[in-house]
């Protein structure tokens, strides 16, 4: 078998979505929605692919990098074995407990134009993010920020039109789908509804990360 640019067929009940070569020690598979990212990157950690170093779920991707060119024909083949039915995007992972609580003052500057976007009373907002759990779907952006899904419908609003150029570390923000907290100060769009002390990037911690990919969260209204 010669593994190329083109797309490895998933005989699947769902389909495993297109497979690309990254590089000779990576496969890139791509996906339509992050729903699908979530339930198949649960379903490759699963599986114990061959010569696997790592798998990295993105917004509407999943890198599996690899140990070795030899490892990319086999794995991609066992890729193309792969089943996973399509009532499993919504059960990926599935919780009732958080596996970390963050607790949040909510006073953010965008509060009140979250409330206005969403047709809400601003403490209707704060029950309606913290009265679900969210799910950390992947990290970027800047060391320890984790795009969060999952959260109460009602909550997706648009980022701001003008971003601002210093946004505090520890603001608590919305954007589109995600739910996120800005683990230092930097520049940023997304609506600002509250702030956390919580410590989200420290390279001391044997996990410097304190939100990584799978993890259910929960936060907590505080003052």
């Amino acid at each position: 078998m010669t593994v190329t640019q083109e797309t490895v067929s998933a005989v699947a009940p769902m389909t495993l979505g297109t497979v690309r070569n990254y590089g000779d020690q990576a496969l890139l598979l791509e996906f339509n929605s992050t729903a699908e990212v979530l339930a198949w990157t649960d379903t490759l950690h699963a599986a114990g692919l061959p010569g696997v170093l790592d798998i990295v779920p993105a917004s509407r991707t999943i890198l599996v990098k690899l140990a070795a060119p030899r490892y990319q024909i086999p794995t991609a083949q066992r890729l193309s074995e792969l089943h996973l039915m399509e009532s499993e995007l919504s059960e990926a992972r599935t919780s009732t407990r958080p596996d970390v609580i963050i607790d949040v003052v909510y006073d953010g500057t965008d509060l009140d134009e979250v409330a206005k976007l969403t047709g809400l009373a601003s403490d209707e907002v704060v029950a309606a993010h913290t009265g679900s759990l969210w799910r950390v779907a992947f990290g970027g952006f800047t060391p320890g920020f984790a795009y969060l899904v999952g959260g109460d419908e009602r909550l997706q609003v648009p980022r701001r039109s003008e971003p601002r150029t210093r946004v505090p570390a520890g603001s608590v923000a919305l954007a589109g789908e995600f739910g996120g907290v800005y683990p230092r100060e930097t520049p940023g769009g997304w609506q600002l509804i509250g702030r956390t002390d919580a410590t989200l990037w420290d390279i001391e911690r044997e996990q410097p990360a304190l939100l990584t990919p799978g993890m259910c969260v929960q936060f907590r209204a505080i003052g």
